[in-house]
């Protein structure tokens, strides 16, 4: 076969480090623009960014060339920078170290961009603790809570 082809479809998300709420609304549109010219660099594309005040839920292609955590790396280093240029509040901003990423498969890909799109209004009733405890048990990823937040 002379071509690769590719469609790995990811759901990633974390959080602002010691999910601090500092991603305000007025900077969160921006924000996930940023993110997506970043993902667009390395040939991943972004179908949905949204989130809230202390965390982020990118749905994503991924490249065939590059690493999945490489692709984190740069997303996360790359608008830590550029938001602690937005605002003087911000100059200390940091994502936690780590982060949840989980495959969605085709016919899941309708539901999670819903599910990344009303963020705001599940988050009125769930914690982004409590969500990410949810992710992690329904994808059978095991954790251990000592770890788990920063």
């Amino acid at each position: 076969m002379p071509q690769s082809l590719v469609m790995i479809v990811a759901h990633l998300v974390f959080s602002t480090k010691n999910r601090s709420p500092v991603l305000f609304p007025q900077v969160r549109p921006a924000l996930y623009a940023y993110m997506s010219g970043i993902l667009h660099q390395q040939t991943c594309r972004a179908i949905i960014i949204d989130g809230v005040e202390d965390h982020v839920h990118i749905l994503c292609s991924l490249s065939k060339t590059l690493a999945p955590c490489k692709v984190v790396e740069e997303v996360k280093t790359g608008s830590s920078k550029w938001l602690k240029l937005q605002d003087p509040v911000l100059r200390d901003f940091h994502w936690q170290n780590g982060y949840g990423m989980f495959s969605v498969g085709p016919s899941d890909m309708d539901a999670t961009q819903e599910y990344v799109r009303n963020q705001e209004a599940h988050h009125a009733m769930v914690t982004f603790q409590d969500e990410y405890r949810r992710f992690l048990t329904k994808n059978g990823v095991p954790f251990d809570e000592r770890y788990v937040w920063d």
